[in-house]
């Protein structure tokens, strides 16, 4: 506004003197000169201040431009961050809620199904997840031949029924057909016969057996016969007499074990002997015994041998730890920090899904823990397939058993963790962990 009226009396003044004849009293030359410079001096210190607004107004403007432009937004905040939801496969289940980046979501499916595209899907930086959507299929249930002893394997909803042939019975015709005398009673053997109680009653003689025997024959010839409960209580018809084998004495039964079992005070239930804790091994100084189902092992694990700079010492009977690495070795310090050894025993088929191991890091005291823990199955061969690795909280995963697993037989599987600090690698641990599946399911 000043700027403007100075301009304003500027004009004025110049029109004012536009005067050619002295008569008309004009302005002396040199005092109009010394207006003009001030005028001059004026117009100068304005347009240096104008310019100076103009600045300090600009750099105002950036920092508030730069200021707004590093506020999140809501939508790309949540894109950057996390994933959208996974849903389960049909006919399969679903092994993680957590859908931020770096984080794993496993899928299984059902028995009878089987599994197209990747068991594991992570949350990539890129807000989407990798690998491509999961489908389980139906497998053909008669494609494993159920049915035993010729029998005709006949599909139904996710089921079978076995069709068998003459003189074969059973769900898998498995079991013969008996003819008369009943399979549960015991027939030639006198052992296992019994002469019955007869008495007179009202001119009628009236014949009886002792508990656990049937009468048989005529009422003229009849003798009692042992009934064979370990027959008569069979799975199909009511439920077992034991827990593993049912043994039949005359007129009674009793329960027995396997070898390294032993009979519970209920008569019918097995439960394993630990023979590590009853001192019943035979295990040499320098092994430790580990109790397995029916039995024991005597192990003594080895740290493995040097490769690529890296090489380890035992520390304790199950743990080894890597030796300080050459400060010029780059492979060096992306080989585990530290080494485990794990043994499970475990009974043939462990209802699942079921937790087997945890794995969790632990800083010392007064020192920064990692801010970031990535865990994964690092080895395991064909056997992968039955386990996934999962967090259940910021510092601990889970090894978790997704298919049933039949024993007799031994299966190794390797968990790994990751440490990082600032999404930059600081160390890794592995653990190896031993199943040892026993035969029977108790």
């Amino acid at each position: 506004m000043k700027l403007s009226y100075t301009v304003f009396l500027l004009l004025n003044f110049l029109s004012l003197y536009d005067c050619n004849d002295a008569a008309q009293g004009c302005m002396d030359k040199h005092r109009v000169m010394g207006i003009l410079r001030q005028m001059e001096k004026f117009l100068k210190g304005q347009e240096i201040r104008f310019t100076e607004g103009l600045r300090i107004m600009k750099s105002k403007l950036t920092n508030l431009q730069n200021s707004v432009s590093k506020l999140p937004q809501a939508d790309q905040s949540s894109s950057q961050s996390s994933c959208p939801p996974l849903v389960a496969p049909a006919h399969g289940r679903k092994f993680g809620s957590k859908y931020l980046v770096g984080h794993e979501v496993h899928f299984t499916c059902s028995q009878g199904y089987r599994m197209i595209g990747p068991g594991t899907r992570v949350c990539q930086e890129n807000s989407t997840w990798s690998g491509v959507s999961v489908v389980c299929k139906d497998v053909s249930v008669c494609a494993s031949n159920p049915c035993q002893n010729a029998g005709t394997c006949v599909e139904a909803l996710n089921q079978y029924k076995c069709t068998c042939p003459h003189n074969w019975s059973g769900s898998q015709c498995q079991y013969q057909t008996q003819t008369a005398p009943p399979e549960w009673s015991v027939m030639n053997d006198p052992a296992f016969s019994r002469k019955p109680r007869c008495a007179k009653v009202d001119r009628a003689q009236q014949c009886s057996c002792d508990a656990g025997f049937h009468m048989s024959g005529t009422s003229d010839n009849s003798i009692c016969q042992d009934v064979n409960e370990c027959e008569v209580y069979k799975a199909e018809r009511g439920g077992p007499l034991c827990g593993h084998a049912c043994v039949n004495v005359p007129g009674s039964y009793h329960c027995s074990c396997p070898t390294g079992y032993k009979l519970l005070a209920d008569a019918r239930s097995c439960e394993d002997v630990d023979e590590c804790l009853t001192q019943q091994h035979n295990c040499s100084r320098g092994t430790t015994c580990i109790n397995t189902g029916g039995g024991f092992q005597c192990v003594n694990p080895e740290c493995p041998s040097s490769h690529g700079n890296a090489s380890y010492v035992k520390t304790s009977p199950f743990q080894c730890e890597r030796n300080p690495c050459p400060m010029e070795s780059r492979s060096c310090p992306f080989a585990a920090k530290t080494i485990s050894y794990h043994y499970l025993s475990l009974p043939s088929n462990l209802r699942t899904p079921a937790t087997l191991f945890r794995m969790a890091t632990a800083t010392a005291p007064g020192r920064p823990g990692p801010d970031s823990l990535r865990f994964g199955i690092a080895g395991g061969g064909d056997a992968r397939s039955m386990f996934v690795m999962q967090r259940s909280d910021r510092q601990t995963g889970e090894l978790i058993l997704v298919q049933p697993l039949r024993g007799p037989q031994e299966l190794s599987v390797e968990v790994e963790m990751s440490e990082y600090a600032d999404r930059t690698f600081q160390a890794k641990h592995l653990a190896r962990v031993n199943l040892l599946i026993s035969p029977y399911e108790f």
